[in-house]
């Protein structure tokens, strides 16, 4: 019987080839990160039990996907949801989903669109002063979390939800204005070129670790993912350690579990677990 994460990753598949062939048009280059760096490096695709795919483009390269997708998507079963493209999305990158798809994630209950998704992050310049990153990154995430309650992002479902009225137009108006302000907040540096450092600004990991230099995102190799052929950092090595130590070595086994989905339409079927 075909496990739900089986399901999941031939869908995911599918968006990542969707994603590589607007990029190519575009001629835009894009790298893959965290988790999905390391399943290109140490499993040449998917990490076996990790559900979700990781992309990311310099700040300049995601903007001109973002103004390019809605009509090369136009006659596709995807969409680019962003902060723009989908009022009740509060996150702060772009997800392409899958449109014959849908999902319910764990913790992660919300009005957004839905469907099985890639992640897509830009990179960010940032300061050179530790003063000044913290200081940024304390207001995005102000920002982030006053975005994702005005959204009503809930970690579990509750009864009474179904029975609240959509957010008015002033409610909406409200809340595209502090997207608006984060994402001012996260390009606050992005015309020095003299800052040579770029990050993830919504990334999970510490500060840090995803933290790169343009060079470092900038020199890219291609490398086997599954069926398909991805571009990834040359230097993925000193990456990747700096990430998650010795890379190579599995997590124990008590570790390796699925971390986002736990419900797929698809087919006009419904799977879980």
């Amino acid at each position: 019987m075909t496990r739900l994460i089986d399901r999941i990753h031939q869908v995911e598949l599918g968006n990542l080839a969707q994603f590589i062939a607007m990029c190519d048009e575009l001629n835009l280059p894009y790298f893959m990160m965290g988790g999905s760096l390391l399943g290109t490096i140490r499993h040449h695709g998917f990490i076996p039990w990790d559900d979700d795919v990781d992309v990311g483009l310099l700040r300049a390269d995601y903007e001109r996907l973002l103004a390019a997708a809605p009509a090369y998507l136009a006659d596709t079963h995807y969409f680019l949801q962003t902060p723009a493209s989908d009022d009740n999305y509060a996150l702060s990158y772009a997800k392409l989903l899958d449109r014959n798809t849908y999902i319910e994630e764990k913790n992660n209950v919300n009005a957004a669109r839905k469907g099985i998704f890639i992640d897509i992050f830009p990179l960010d310049r940032i300061p050179l002063d530790t003063t000044l990153q913290r200081e940024q990154m304390t207001k995005f995430q102000l920002l982030n979390t006053r975005i994702l309650f005005q959204l009503r992002y809930h970690l579990v479902d509750n009864p009474l939800r179904k029975l609240q009225s959509p957010l008015s137009p002033e409610q909406l108006a409200d809340v595209q204005a502090l997207k608006a302000e984060r994402q001012a907040l996260m390009t606050t540096y992005q015309a020095d070129t003299s800052l040579l450092q770029v990050k993830n600004l919504a990334s999970q990991y510490s500060y840090n670790k995803e933290v790169y230099t343009v060079a470092e995102v900038s020199d890219l190799t291609p490398m086997p993912f599954e069926h398909l052929t991805v571009q990834v950092p040359k230097m993925y090595s000193s990456i990747l350690t700096k990430m998650y130590g010795d890379y190579m070595a599995l997590p124990p086994e008590n570790q390796r579990t699925e971390k986002h989905l736990e419900k797929v339409i698809m087919d006009n079927q419904v799977f879980t677990d």
